[in-house]
């Protein structure tokens, strides 16, 4: 008999994977500082795979400060410049701005909803929306709630953050389960829920 943990068909190709897809991907986050900075890598993605941004994890939040929005403020053009030069982050200028772009969308939503955590949340009416797929095809990129929620955030002036990201920083960040049904976290995911 097998002991071989059944996961995500996505979260099977390396260990990185693997680890995130465990320990992180699915759970509810209500810490500002980690939506913020998933929100942040989420766009970063754009165009490329997730398997790179975890690869780049580790430089990309040196980088940038753990993605700190109170530092990210701080930033300027010769900063802008450096984080260019270094090839341990995605060296692409639009997405680099946005970083400090959206740190002062951060600082304008937490005046207005006094936290992103009660912003973003407030979409999903503080419970997270629990799905039942047993495929990886049923899953979708985005849905009309996701657009929803990418025009309001750009609307409060962030970037980077159409619906296809906004739905991926929704699974990662707990706000919707898309674990399948098959996989050994999709009921240990429901757990963290019901707390």
């Amino acid at each position: 008999m097998s002991n071989e943990i059944i996961r995500c068909g996505w979260a099977t190709k390396s260990k990185l994977e693997q680890d995130y897809h465990d320990q992180e991907w699915g759970i509810p986050v209500h810490d500002d500082r980690k939506l913020f900075k998933m929100l942040i890598l989420e766009g970063k993605q754009a165009g490329l795979s997730w398997s790179t941004i975890l690869a780049k994890m580790a430089t990309l939040c040196k980088a940038f400060d753990d993605f700190d929005p109170s530092m990210l403020i701080t930033y300027d053009d010769a900063k802008v410049a450096a984080l260019l030069q270094n090839d341990g982050i995605i060296k692409n200028r639009q997405k680099v701005n946005a970083v400090i772009n959206n740190a002062k969308a951060y600082f304008k939503i937490c005046a207005e909803f006094h936290s992103l955590d009660n912003y973003l949340w407030s979409f999903v009416n503080y419970q997270p929306i629990i799905n039942a797929w047993t495929s990886l095809e049923q899953i979708p990129a985005s849905t009309p709630l996701s657009e929803k929620i990418s025009k309001d955030l750009k609307k409060h002036g962030f970037k980077f953050v159409g619906a296809t990201t906004v739905y991926a920083f929704m699974q990662a960040v707990g706000m919707v389960n898309d674990h399948l049904t098959s996989c050994a976290f999709y009921r240990s995911c429901q757990s963290y829920h019901r707390k």
